[in-house]
């Protein structure tokens, strides 16, 4: 009898122990998803150089006005293949590097914006307190003259959500 109130507390703390959730902080939310989705990270857009259609759309973005790329309006039987689109050297700073696959298809990867995670708005833990629902803001800095090729809106901030799941040792990004 003297040994049943040292085991029902020992039998309660067990309890509690198993039973206490552990909730993943904003701040460590912000570390996890910047870690495990790169940020800040490129916005990059490829550019089909040998396109008729990309050459408009180069032509309407501005892009030849602006100085950062001369369009070849006509070609020859004898041109067919060789890329419409060529880039000036104002242009260097946004190109980015291309596998050569793409290279040899006249395909050029250009930046268009650096994405940042701006902060976490919200942290939804489930139930059984081993997964979480993390609502976060990135928005768009180093805007570069070739986004007026993508119809994304970079001036606005991007709600975006994440899940996360609680192992062992400790918060991991669900991908």
């Amino acid at each position: 009898m003297k040994k049943l109130p040292h085991l029902l507390c020992l039998l309660s703390l067990m309890i509690v122990g198993c039973s206490s959730k552990k909730e993943i902080s904003r701040k460590e939310a912000f570390r996890i998803i910047r870690q495990g989705w790169n940020y800040p990270r490129i916005i990059e857009y490829d550019l089909y150089c040998g396109d008729p259609l990309f050459a408009k759309k180069v032509i309407d973005a501005g892009l030849e006005t602006q100085g950062l790329v001369t369009v070849q309006r006509t070609q020859k039987l004898g041109e067919a293949g060789q890329p419409l689109i060529r880039f000036t050297d104002k242009a260097k700073p946004y190109l980015l590097p291309t596998p050569p696959g793409d290279q040899s298809s006249n395909i050029q990867k250009v930046k268009l914006a650096d994405e940042e995670l701006v902060e976490v708005t919200g942290v939804n833990t489930g139930s059984s307190g081993k997964e979480a629902v993390v609502e976060y803001t990135t928005a768009f800095k180093n805007i570069t003259p070739f986004a007026g090729l993508s119809s994304k809106d970079f001036k606005q901030q991007s709600p975006r959500k994440a899940n996360v799941v609680l192992y062992d040792d400790g918060w991991r990004l669900a991908k």
